[in-house]
């Protein structure tokens, strides 16, 4: 479905220090930064994956996305896209994909949402029988209803961000690029979104590019993730093996008596060890790799009274973090 190959994308920045002298200076002799936001890009994406693109600010993933949508032209490489090359072939490109940036919109301000829909239906060119049978999916699946009549310019974050989403589904595309889709979302407005993305992917087999900084939607949504920084991709692989090989202790956190003698601490098994403790609560850090869940809580239930008992993994952010520290980007 997509295919990437050695796309490279190089930017000129002006740069000038501040002040009257220095802006004059830049009238006569501009300074210019060269950044290189795609580094000979490689990969390849099937069809009906939802895939997690992340990485840090800077890293390329919106410059990508642009590229896959049809809106830069790289420099070098080859990219297909359902078979097309994105940026030779722009209007039958785009018919095949949906494009939500969460910080620009694709809405006109002052006019009530239902007419920003038909004009794309006539844009597309999406039949009447598709648009409205697209468009009664839509609106049952994000409650849109009513707020449809309603401008864009009254609407709350939540709901435009949802009306965002439907309108680039309204002429069936094959393929979604979402760039930030829940950024500055309630929680409500959140789960909202993450279920409806989830069930299109299900029912329709779109293939799903979703680039963001929120690990609760790559959670929630993704198996696979591409890690790409300085402009290149760093890490091609499942969440699940991520978690594996950077998940190597676990937070063990105790309700109970008889954790703060000295005996008690000095007792505990290889891998084990203890953070904090009171006389009714303790904490503990168990190392996946020496110490079982089940041995330490069995040590525990021989050594002490338990009344309640947690077992937290790190979270995603912090998997993450710890991945860009190994990639250091």
């Amino acid at each position: 479905m997509i295919d990437v190959r050695d796309i490279c994308k190089t930017f000129r920045v002006a740069r000038r220090d501040a002040g009257m002298k220095n802006t004059l200076k830049s009238f006569l002799h501009r300074e210019y930064t060269e950044i290189h936001a795609l580094d000979h890009l490689t990969f390849s994406i099937g069809a009906g994956e939802c895939v997690g693109y992340i990485g840090p600010n800077g890293a390329g993933k919106s410059s990508t996305v642009k590229v896959l949508s049809g809106i830069l032209t790289p420099d070098s490489g080859t990219c297909t896209v359902a078979g097309r090359i994105p940026w030779k072939d722009r209007r039958a490109h785009v018919a095949d994909i949906g494009v939500v940036f969460g910080q620009r919109s694709q809405l006109w301000w002052d006019v009530p949402v239902i007419d920003t829909f038909s004009l794309l239906r006539d844009i597309f060119s999406v039949p009447e029988d598709v648009y409205r049978r697209n468009l009664d999916e839509l609106c049952e699946r994000l409650d849109l209803s009513d707020i449809l009549r309603t401008p864009t310019r009254q609407l709350s974050l939540g709901q435009r961000m949802r009306c965002e989403i439907a309108a680039s589904l309204l002429h069936d595309p094959k393929i979604l690029f979402l760039d930030e889709p829940t950024i500055g979302l309630d929680a409500v407005s959140k789960l909202a979104v993450r279920d409806f993305i989830k069930t299109r992917c299900r029912d329709h087999g779109t293939t799903v590019i979703l680039t963001t900084h929120d690990m609760q939607d790559i959670e929630a949504l993704t198996e696979r993730i591409l890690l790409i920084g300085h402009g290149r991709i760093l890490r091609d692989g499942t969440l699940t093996a991520l978690k594996e090989e950077f998940i190597t202790a676990r937070r063990m956190t105790v309700l109970g008596r008889g954790f703060d003698t000295p005996d008690f601490s000095s007792s505990l098994p290889h891998g084990m060890h203890l953070c904090e403790a009171s006389a009714d609560r303790a904490v503990f850090s168990v190392e996946v790799g020496n110490c079982s869940v089940s041995a330490a809580v069995a040590h525990l239930s021989a050594h002490a009274e338990i009344r309640d008992l947690t077992v937290e993994n790190p979270s995603l952010d912090q998997i993450v973090t710890q991945l860009y520290e190994v990639y250091r980007v």
